[in-house]
């Protein structure tokens, strides 16, 4: 019988996101199955959420560096919702992180409260995160940088490769999803699931899930848009417009993903919309749908969805890290296609939920998945290529 061990990674980031999980590792552990409410999975593979040991961690914020993990993930400018606050102490100082692009310069112009204060830490080398990761016998990787960090992600992505652990990506830099980078992670047969987390029950999925619902239903839509606020300091970071390139694609595909056809660019808006600080962690997603029915009769959709932001992707996160970890007891590297189409706005092949759920579970089960593998053959060509 095989021995379930802890599954240890290291944090990119321990912002509102690494706040909800770490506080989740510790809140499922004084849980059992039966009352283990807002888990999608309580058993992968054999491990538990609380199975989950964080070993390592970066931020360059003065107000983590330096700290214990259990300290650091209160310190403002977090402001999620404490749902756990007895977390013991871990042992495991916060480290400076690599800045790059990774904090953007605006922020610099608003309160402490709400703003990242940059540590003066000297920053480390690639060598010296290889050789930490290493150390601490880290196995997965976890990135939770702001949004828009391309040439952070991507260095710690090679930190990753070089040091021989997986990668989960929780942010909008397309490297799962990036046939070169792909490539790098077949080659040393390590796994990856990305790009961009999808919330439990957030506005991606929804919008999704009622844009195939349209499809199923013989509805036409022609127009839409997801409007979003929120007053943790992701919204507060993507208020730099020019940090939101690779986001916006991720998330309007997500839902031109689920349509009958396609919609043309000026009929479809979806995005981060403004930062209202006394919202803190709580976003509010306002999406509107029109289309046709029989008849050519016009017809509406309009839906308010308000939710704490940051645990409502952590539970996700504890999945994705899980499946990755049977990865890697199975020396199963590269992308995990399925995980990342369930788990993620911009997988490299995009599936509708259920069939993404239903390929996800034989995943985990260890079943074989050869319904789309016509799609995957096309993939695994280009990136054998190496196009992007």
């Amino acid at each position: 019988m095989r021995t379930i061990s802890k599954i240890k990674i290291t944090i990119i980031g321990l912002g509102n996101c690494a706040s909800a999980l770490i506080q989740g590792i510790e809140y499922y552990k004084h849980k059992s199955k039966k009352d283990a409410i807002g888990l999608m999975h309580w058993d992968i593979g054999g491990y538990k959420p609380g199975d989950i040991e964080v070993v390592g961690a970066y931020d360059i914020d003065y107000r983590k560096v330096g700290k214990d993990v259990a300290e650091a993930i209160f310190q403002p400018p977090n402001c999620t919702k404490v749902f756990w606050r007895d977390i013991p102490k871990t042992g495991v100082i916060v480290k400076m992180g690599k800045i790059l692009d990774g904090f953007a310069e605006h922020m610099n112009d608003y309160d402490e409260e709400y703003s990242f204060v940059l540590s003066d830490e000297k920053e480390p080398t690639k060598e010296d995160i290889v050789e930490e990761l290493k150390r601490t016998n880290t196995e997965i990787l976890v990135n939770f940088l702001p949004v828009g960090s391309e040439n952070a992600a991507k260095f710690y992505a090679e930190c990753a490769i070089e040091a021989g652990v997986g990668f989960v990506n929780c942010i909008p830099v397309f490297i799962a999803s990036d046939p070169i980078w792909a490539k790098k992670f077949e080659e040393k047969n390590i796994p990856i699931i990305g790009d961009d987390i999808k919330s439990q029950l957030g506005a991606t999925i929804v919008h999704r899930v009622l844009t195939n619902l349209f499809k199923k239903r013989g509805v036409k839509l022609d127009k839409t848009y997801q409007l979003n606020t929120g007053g943790n300091t992701d919204f507060l970071n993507m208020l730099d417009r020019s940090r939101l390139v690779s986001k916006k694609i991720s998330k309007t595909e997500a839902v031109q993903s689920q349509a009958a056809s396609r919609l043309k660019n000026e009929n479809i808006h979806i995005g981060p919309s403004d930062w209202v600080a006394w919202q803190k962690d709580n976003k509010i997603c306002f999406l509107r749908m029109e289309g046709r029915i029989f008849g050519d009769i016009p017809i509406n959709l309009e839906l308010r969805l308000s939710v704490e932001d940051s645990p409502n992707s952590a539970g996700i996160v504890i999945d994705a890290i899980r499946c990755c970890k049977l990865a890697l007891d199975r020396n199963e590297g590269g992308i995990l296609y399925y995980p990342s189409a369930y788990f993620t706005k911009h997988p490299p092949i995009q599936l509708t939920d259920d069939e993404a759920y239903r390929l996800t579970e034989s995943f985990i089960k260890g079943e074989p998945t050869e319904k789309f593998d016509y799609q995957l053959m096309n993939l695994k060509t280009e990136i054998s290529n190496g196009n992007s």
